[in-house]
């Protein structure tokens, strides 16, 4: 099937400023549409341009924020889509930098839900096309979740970019905060071994999570006088990264930089990051900081624009060219 002409980029109404983000480096603007609230709290969404036969990408990351949960989002955005297929778009594609659910990908528990597995189903009955989203909590477990293709970006390089000019004379260890990210750190080990031109370290701790609680002390790997590089896909409480930053602090690291792609950040988050031993904190703006509110924590953020990224593995999709390495991750 022959890629449609015409791109045309929509998002609803509570998401708009990073989908406009994403259209200027496309030299466009998103498309019109109506979103209509009820007194019963029902709502209807429809578009209000032609898409019939376009080329059509709704960018829209699923997150909570003051005035919407995530829920509120999620049937908006199905409603969107399937308002979208029923207008006759040539091609849906949802692009998610931030995917909800993403993390309760398998049961850990008897009569434990496969909540991405029940998302995926939604926004597949929508009939969308393709999914496209970011650093997602477990590649393997997204792409088996969806039926249709599922494509995956990475802010790797974006990172890097920004890190290269504060390592180039440091030794540096890229670390997990457990063993499960171990997947995640050493891509990007190697990567930053290849733009500093010299050996990078790699680090993690054991964890174990039961109940809420958190336990477990073991490190792997070289910290002493070195600067950590602390990866993980999300940073919502904090306490995660926190309790890492502190056993690799005591393990000899002088400096702790810590790093997710998407500040999901509760309530209680502003408090734990807080903590001295985390001396930078570094995530895109996928989804806006809101919850981190001012303080201690919020002073150490540094947020890295993806939207450009976005754009480019759209301007690949939409040109039927393969999403390169440099997008992909």
């Amino acid at each position: 099937m022959a890629t449609p002409n015409t791109v045309q980029l929509f998002s609803l109404d509570a998401d708009r400023a990073f989908a406009e983000r994403v259209a200027r480096h496309l030299g466009t603007v998103p498309a019109r549409h109506e979103e209509r609230d009820f007194e019963d709290g029902e709502h209807k969404i429809r578009p209000l341009e032609n898409v019939r036969g376009n080329d059509v990408y709704v960018v829209q990351s699923l997150h909570g924020d003051p005035n919407l949960s995530v829920n509120d989002k999620l049937i908006r955005l199905c409603f969107l889509l399937g308002a979208l297929r029923d207008a006759g778009a040539g091609r849906l594609t949802l692009v998610c930098p931030y995917l909800a659910y993403a993390r309760k990908d398998r049961r850990t528990k008897a009569l434990d839900p496969l909540s991405l597995r029940y998302l995926a189903q939604m926004i597949e009955a929508m009939n969308v096309d393709q999914v496209m989203t970011m650093d997602v909590h477990d590649l393997a477990a997204y792409q088996n979740a969806f039926r249709r293709p599922a494509l995956h970006l990475s802010w790797r390089n974006t990172l890097i970019e920004h890190l290269e000019p504060s390592l180039r004379h440091a030794d540096v260890t890229v670390a997990s905060p457990d063993v499960g990210g171990i997947k995640r750190a050493n891509p990007l080990r190697e990567a930053l071994e290849n733009t500093l031109d010299r050996p990078v370290g790699l680090a993690f701790m054991e964890k174990h999570r039961s109940r809420g609680a958190v336990s477990g002390e073991l490190i792997a790997g070289d910290l002493k006088d070195r600067t950590v590089v602390l990866i993980d896909d999300l940073i919502a409480s904090g306490g995660t990264l926190a309790r890492a930053a502190e056993a690799y602090r005591q393990a000899g690291a002088l400096k702790i930089i810590a790093c997710a792609t998407h500040g999901v950040f509760s309530d209680q988050s502003a408090t734990v990051l807080a903590t001295p031993e985390i001396e930078h904190i570094i995530v895109s703006n996928s989804l806006p900081p809101w919850r981190l509110g001012d303080g201690k924590a919020r002073d150490k953020l540094t947020v890295l624009d993806v939207s450009g990224q976005i754009a480019r593995a759209i301007e690949h999709s939409h040109r039927g060219r393969e999403i390169d390495e440099a997008l992909k991750g």
